[in-house]
């Protein structure tokens, strides 16, 4: 019988992501509504985002974030799951809070 490993996920060493980076994967509106969610700190699967996108979008739209060393994404089971990562949150403090806050300000308009 032959072994299914299990997918490793790779999350990038935040030293040498870049602030370009950062503000090029939050350049998107999809982008942003997921980083708007995971902001409370809580871990979230895919049904928690509400977005009418085919999976494999969705997925690229997490894999960018996850690039730019902005969330965490771990699997359980056939499950995955997201967060934003503490180390971004502490390094990029002021960008997150600054476009966050004018992401949601935005949608009230």
């Amino acid at each position: 019988m032959l072994e299914v490993m299990p997918r490793e996920l790779t999350h990038p060493d935040l030293e040498a992501v870049t602030l370009a980076k950062v503000l090029s994967a939050l350049g998107d509106p999809v982008r942003l509504h997921v980083m708007n969610i995971i902001a409370d700190g809580n871990e979230h699967t895919r049904q928690d985002f509400n977005v009418q996108l085919a999976q494999s979008t969705f997925s690229h739209h997490i894999k960018v974030l996850r690039d730019a060393g902005l969330l965490l994404q771990r699997m359980e089971g056939t499950r995955c799951y997201v967060s934003l990562r503490d180390e971004a949150r502490d390094r990029f403090a002021a960008v997150l809070d600054s476009v966050l806050a004018t992401d949601r300000a935005e949608r009230v308009k």
